[in-house]
């Protein structure tokens, strides 16, 4: 009788959605940044937009990921 790995091979979509989870927390930071160090009001509306749309993709991701681990 054959016993499970200990460390199976990663799925190559798992480690992808994680990299991708890890850079836009980044940009989420860099975005959360900007936002609180601009002062001119044209810059203050991009920092909001740009703000928005990271979290949108963050949360979207934290979604997919979720779905993966409820599918494996």
């Amino acid at each position: 009788m054959r016993q499970k790995e200990a460390n199976p091979s990663p799925d190559p979509r798992r480690q992808q959605l994680m990299e991708d989870i890890q850079k836009t927390k980044s940009a989420l930071d860099q975005a959360y940044s900007n936002f609180e160090n601009v002062v001119d009001p044209d810059l203050v509306d991009c920092s909001i937009y740009e703000l928005k749309a990271v979290q949108m993709r963050y949360r979207f991701l934290l979604r997919q990921a979720e779905l993966l681990e409820k599918a494996t």
